[in-house]
């Protein structure tokens, strides 16, 4: 028996862990996109934290800002410091993050106005490009946070992305 043959039922997400390089500045542009600001901030000294992520140490700065569902968790290591991954979408171990949006074309026009820098052209699912049908129509557009992490919104149509 291998692991993948192992059902574990984990069906709820908790919370996102983000590694960033400078915590108030994460902290203002988390609150800037989510209009939520951090339900917890504190920090953490811990030899056996650290060694439960395959570090020595973990000296690090945290703050947690909720948002419908999920917490995302803003983690600055001070020690040790990281280097940053400069995640692309298409390198193995990359993830992102997707906020779901009822009126996409609305935000994605305001977060032009305010500054965003999308990676590219705001996308609308279409037949030939994408299976299953569920997903015709959703739309999407990408970007990334202050530290590269990739982020997306998204309106999904049918039983797509829910």
């Amino acid at each position: 028996m291998t692991v993948a043959d192992t059902p574990m039922n984990l069906t709820r997400g908790a919370h996102v862990g983000i590694s960033v390089s400078d915590l108030d500045a994460s902290i203002a542009f988390y609150t800037a996109l989510t209009g939520r600001g951090p339900v917890a901030e504190g920090t953490m000294d811990s030899v056996p934290f650290g060694i439960s992520q395959g570090l020595p140490v973990a000296k690090l700065r945290y703050a947690t800002i909720n948002i419908d569902g999920l917490g995302i968790d803003l983690i600055q290591f001070t020690e040790p410091v990281g280097e940053r991954t400069n995640g692309k979408a298409n390198r193995p171990g990359s993830m992102h993050l997707c906020f779901k949006v009822d009126d996409f074309d609305a935000v994605y026009r305001r977060m032009r106005a305010a500054g965003y820098d999308f990676l590219g052209d705001d996308y609308t699912f279409v037949a030939g490009e994408v299976t299953p049908d569920a997903a015709l129509g959703t739309k999407v557009a990408y970007f990334n946070d202050p530290d590269g992490t990739n982020l997306e919104i998204i309106e999904p149509k049918g039983g797509f992305a829910n």
